[in-house]
């Protein structure tokens, strides 16, 4: 039986909001330690020499911690790879695999951006969850919405199986604040918790922000479908926000903490973060998100007509390590 369909919950203890610095950093004078860097990946990213570094920010050794600023020399700058190689890799790849596949890959040290089949319409199922919890983040941001507020629960309008956990326990009459339903609708990608925050807000209202984000395929004819490039351009906004907003962080630490870990992070690594939000669909597998290594990048990955979801699923795996292997080489050139 396919393993997406097993019951998954467990408590998610702890957080990342020391671990994972999420601001993404003017690249010429200032730079802020991710996860796993090391003074020696630094210097060889901004052309520059690890004892430069260590003068420039007055270190008596070579010990960094994630979330500090650090001083980059003048002149130093991250190097362009040419993603040509990249793109071709992934494209020979996919090209003997059934079904359609969308890909759109954007290094955020340069800026750099490739894409495959990037502006076809695909399902996006809960990916859009995404840009609905960031769309709540921000109204509680600006004072509109509180946390705290409860939505109670209507089984005629909000009920929906699948994925998540208040399917198994949940009764009419049942509150829950924005809070609890934000996270839920992120960490364990809950359908019912996200219809009741659609509802709550309205769809059109989610569209109109998804589109002020520079969507262009946004529920068209009322189907929920989206594009790999869209998608790319909600999870930009979710890095912004978290540049400026502890709900921004939050969101981003909830990302990296979802129980559902079978597209992108699945080959990345141990050790290096992967904030993201897969979505199931039978036949359609899709992961987005931003990996931050030591040359971080987002990748989105929509699909349709794929007949083996665990295959699906594997696809975008090797997809991703390829990308993270070239993003890794290509560090210090």
């Amino acid at each position: 039986m396919f393993r997406r369909h097993k019951f998954k919950f467990f408590l998610l203890a702890g957080t990342l909001v020391t671990i994972i610095a999420f601001p993404l950093v003017a690249w010429a004078m200032n730079y802020q330690v991710q996860p796993g860097d090391t003074l020696w990946a630094i210097a060889r990213r901004f052309s520059t020499s690890v004892t430069d570094l260590k003068a420039g920010n007055n270190l008596s050794s070579d010990v960094i911690y994630p979330g500090q600023n650090l001083n980059v020399p003048d002149g130093a700058s991250p190097g362009v790879p040419d993603y040509t190689t990249l793109q071709q890799q992934i494209q020979n790849y996919l090209a003997d695999k059934p079904g359609t596949y969308g890909v759109y890959f954007k290094d955020l040290a340069s800026g750099r951006s490739f894409d495959i089949n990037a502006d076809t319409p695909l399902p996006a199922a809960s990916t859009v969850k995404l840009p609905a919890v960031l769309f709540i983040n921000s109204l509680v941001d600006q004072g509109i919405l509180d946390w705290q507020q409860k939505l109670t629960y209507n089984s005629a309008t909000d009920y929906q199986g699948g994925s998540g956990i208040l399917q198994f326990s949940v009764k009419d009459g049942d509150q829950f604040t924005l809070r609890t339903l934000t996270t839920l609708a992120i960490t364990t990608s809950d359908n019912i918790a996200y219809n009741m925050l659609r509802h709550f807000v309205g769809q059109g209202s989610i569209a109109g922000y998804m589109e002020s984000l520079g969507g262009q395929t946004v529920f068209p004819d009322g189907q929920n479908l989206s594009t790999a490039r869209d998608m790319a351009a909600y999870v930009q906004a979710a890095l912004n926000s978290a540049d400026t907003s502890a709900n921004g962080r939050r969101l981003l630490d909830d990302m990296a903490n979802g129980i559902y870990n079978e597209g992108i992070p699945l080959q990345i690594p141990a050790g290096v973060t992967v904030a993201h939000k897969e979505v199931f669909v039978w036949g359609s597998p899709g992961d987005v998100g931003v990996v931050f290594g030591s040359r971080p990048f987002i990748f989105t990955i929509l699909s349709q007509d794929v007949p083996d979801p665990d295959q699906g699923f594997a696809n975008i795996a090797t997809i991703t390590r390829m990308t993270y292997d070239y993003q890794e080489n290509s560090a210090g050139k």
